[in-house]
C-alpha cells in the first residue's frame, strides 16, 4: 500500500566525454544528457533483472483513475497488463522502480527488498501525496454509509453518550453507519477521506453485549481526537497516546474478552 541505479548496461552511460576531442573553452564542454526510461523500460528492466533467462513480455501500462492508489500485474501469453493509478503517472524514476520490484516481486514470489518498499513508502508519506490521496479518495470513492439507526440501536445516541463521558462533548459527529453484513472480523473502521466510522451489524442484535459495542465505537472515536502520524516510510495509526486513551475505557479488559467471544 519504498538509490542507485547500478546496473550500467540497462541505463546507458551518464556522461559522455571524449577526452581526445576536448575542447579549449571549458564553456563548450557540455555534459550528454542522462537517459530517461519510460515507465514501460524501467518495468522491462527490473523484469531482466528478476528473470534474466526469460524472454521479456510485452509491457503496457493502463493509468486507472482509482480511488486510491491500487496497482496491480496480469502476465498472459507473453504480454503484460499493469494497471496502475494515475496518482503515481507523474512520479520520479526510482518511485515506479520500487513499484515495479513490488508488483513483479509479488508475481514472481520473490518478495521485494525492504529498500524499495521503503522508497515507495516515503513517497507515499510525502505530505503533497497524502494530501492527493485524501482529495482524490473524497472525490473518486464511493461511501456507503446505512445512516446511525439501527434495529435494536442507535449509533448517534451511542456517539453523543460516549462524546460526554470521555470527550466533555468536544468531539464533532462525524456520519455513522452500519456495515452491509454481520462482519465478524471488520468490528468497525473510520474513513477519515469520508469522514465516516463503520460499525459492524453484527452488534445490531439485543444478544450483541453491549459494553463491547461501546468500546468498538469509542475506539473508532479514539481516532478523531489521535489521528495518524507519519514518520518517514511509516504510518502510525495507533500512536503511543492512543493506546494510553483507549486503556481509559471503563471496562477495558471485560470488553476485550466480551470481543474475542464474539
Amino acid at each position: 500500500m519504498n538509490q542507485d541505479r547500478s546496473d550500467v548496461s540497462a541505463a546507458g552511460c551518464q556522461y559522455c566525454l571524449d577526452l581526445g576531442g576536448m575542447p579549449e573553452d571549458p564553456a563548450e564542454a557540455t555534459e550528454s544528457p542522462m537517459p530517461v526510461e519510460t515507465p514501460e523500460q524501467i518495468f522491462g528492466r527490473v523484469f531482466h533483472i528478476l528473470r534474466p533467462r526469460t524472454p521479456l513480455p510485452s509491457i503496457r501500462i493502463e493509468w486507472r483513475k482509482y480511488a486510491s492508489v491500487n496497482s496491480s500485474v496480469r502476465l498472459e501469453q507473453g504480454n503484460m497488463l499493469l494497471r496502475i493509478s494515475d496518482l503515481l503517472q507523474g512520479s520520479p524514476a526510482p518511485v515506479l522502480e520500487a513499484l515495479a520490484y513490488i508488483l513483479l516481486g509479488k508475481l514472481y514470489k520473490k518478495p521485494a527488498a525492504k529498500a524499495y518498499v521503503h522508497r515507495y513508502n516515503l513517497y507515499l508519506n510525502r505530505r503533497d501525496i497524502r494530501r492527493d490521496m485524501h482529495l482524490i479518495r473524497q472525490t473518486r470513492g464511493r461511501k456507503f454509509v446505512s445512516g446511525p439507526e439501527g434495529t435494536v440501536h442507535d449509533l448517534a445516541a451511542l456517539f453523543s453518550d460516549l462524546n460526554q463521558r470521555y470527550f466533555a462533548g468536544m468531539l464533532a459527529s462525524p456520519e455513522l453507519g452500519w456495515s452491509r453484513e454481520k462482519n465478524r472480523h471488520l468490528l468497525g473502521h473510520f474513513d477519515p477521506s469520508h469522514n465516516a466510522i463503520i460499525i459492524s451489524r453484527v452488534f445490531d442484535s439485543p444478544a450483541a453485549p453491549t459494553l463491547a459495542l461501546e468500546f468498538v465505537m469509542y475506539h473508532e472515536m479514539l481516532h478523531l481526537r489521535f489521528p495518524a502520524e507519519y514518520r518517514g516510510a511509516r504510518r502510525a495509526v495507533h500512536t503511543r497516546e492512543f493506546k494510553k486513551a483507549e486503556k481509559e475505557f471503563a471496562g477495558w479488559k471485560e470488553a476485550n474478552e466480551l470481543l474475542k467471544r464474539l
